[in-house]
């Protein structure tokens, strides 16, 4: 994979975070197993039936801005979802070769920027966490624009403020939408997270450069 990343032509890179720097283990287990069972404990009903009562409620937002929101769970679910992440915080594991990789980009002296969906009170759990904030040059969450990744609006927002060249940029993600989102903004390089969670086999995402880990991605 690693000769079709052609690096000399490159000068920005940009990251998401869950399923690409970060495990998607965690954010897997918190929302469809952790959640759901402070839930039920609440509402003194089954794990089941919460998980039930929750997956429809949770996927009618999927790709949407409050898909992502931390804000609009805790209101909606009546739960402190930020003291919730923070019970299961250790579970937060940076992705393997992901340290080599930022520490030889920033040798490469590459524009770094993390680009995520993740609501900041979710990136200042996690930046304390895995110590990764030093290695950008700028973190950017979609909630900063209040426009998904998903959405073509995102794109244009961030040239805006970083003033990238897409031809020379580079974007990791474990998403599809997203993927394609990049892709049709026309950012030159878009690859592709294929084992995005630790406890997941990996899949092929089809139409993109794919990488398991970003020792297939490592700057020459």
């Amino acid at each position: 994979m690693a000769q079709k990343i052609d690096w000399q032509n490159i000068d920005t890179i940009l990251l998401d975070m869950d399923g690409t720097l970060l495990d998607l283990h965690f954010d897997l287990h918190f929302w469809m197993e952790y959640m759901p069972l402070v839930f039920a404990n609440k509402h003194n009903i089954s794990h089941d039936e919460a998980k039930d009562k929750l997956y429809p409620v949770l996927r009618a937002e999927e790709g949407k801005l409050h898909w992502y929101c931390l804000d609009y769970w805790q209101e909606k679910l009546q739960l402190d979802i930020v003291q919730l992440k923070e019970d299961i915080a250790h579970l937060i594991q940076i992705h393997p070769f992901v340290l080599e990789f930022l520490e030889q980009a920033r040798a490469h002296k590459k524009r770094i920027y993390l680009v995520t969906n993740a609501h900041r009170k979710t990136l200042k759990i996690k930046m304390r966490v895995t110590n990764l904030a030093s290695y950008f040059d700028g973190i950017i969450s979609s909630h900063d624009y209040g426009t998904a990744k998903e959405n073509q609006e995102f794109w244009c927002k961030l040239a805006h403020e970083i003033q990238f060249d897409r031809n020379k940029s580079i974007f990791f993600d474990d998403s599809l939408a997203v993927l394609k989102s990049a892709q049709q903004y026309g950012i030159g390089t878009v690859v592709a997270m294929s084992k995005p969670s630790s406890k997941i086999k990996a899949r092929e995402v089809e139409g993109f450069i794919n990488i398991e880990t970003f020792e297939h991605a490592l700057i020459k």
